[in-house]
């Protein structure tokens, strides 16, 4: 875990990590490959992404963590947020999910794209207060898939976007580096459970780097 001010400290800290990131990846394999969440926690990272000189765009794939099935220009949208913030003002390949489809066949579809794509070099995540993480909430099916990287899943009631498509754990644990980026007060027993390895999607990540920066209110 890395602690960080404030919200501002946050953006700032995870934008110099992003740039680590891309470049080992071009550096290494000629591209960067990456993962970015909905919320908005992020929004200010994606705004800090798309004014930073000398980032390897044009080597970069962009991914979607989960997206609501609504279509792109529903409030819901995970892309729509993304593309307001970074997507529209940078030159990288994004692979949005087909949710046009129905939710399962845009899983498989998003699927195959994530397999044709190679391991995540980088996944950007959001911890809500129950412990999920991308679309993986407490006591879903999604929880158990092995064999997909990404699946249909239902979000509780009372959550924007019913349906969703979200990367599984099989996604999330090949990654090179696995971000958690939380802010807040209100997530700090949440941040605890997760680092007691309590039964928390969040803390069931298991890919080879796995990172919580965290502001200073939401510590521990």
């Amino acid at each position: 875990m890395r602690v960080v001010a404030d919200a501002p400290a946050l953006a700032r800290a995870a934008v110099e990590l992003w740039r680590e990131a891309a470049a080992e990846a071009v550096r290494a394999r000629g591209r960067f490959v990456a993962a970015i969440s909905g919320g908005k926690t992020p929004l200010p990272v994606y705004a800090l992404l798309a004014a930073e000189p000398g980032l390897p765009w044009r080597e970069t794939e962009l991914f979607l963590a989960d997206e609501r099935c609504v279509p792109p220009g529903h409030p819901d949208s995970n892309l729509g947020a993304a593309r307001e913030a970074l997507l529209a003002h940078v030159p990288a390949r994004a692979h949005p999910v087909a949710v046009e489809r129905e939710p399962e066949e845009a899983a498989r579809a998003y699927d195959a794209e994530l397999g044709a794509a190679g391991p995540l070099d980088l996944v950007l995540l959001g911890i809500g207060a129950d412990g999920h993480t991308a679309s993986l909430f407490p006591g879903s099916p999604a929880l158990l898939v092995r064999d997909r990287l990404a699946v249909a899943a239902r979000a509780p009631a009372g959550l924007p976007g019913p349906w969703r498509v979200t990367l599984t754990f099989a996604a999330l644990d090949a990654a090179r580096r696995v971000v958690f980026l939380v802010e807040g007060a209100a997530k700090r027993a949440t941040v605890a459970r997760v680092l007691a390895g309590d039964d928390l999607p969040a803390a069931k990540v298991r890919a080879a780097e796995v990172l919580l920066l965290v502001t200073r209110d939401a510590a521990a």
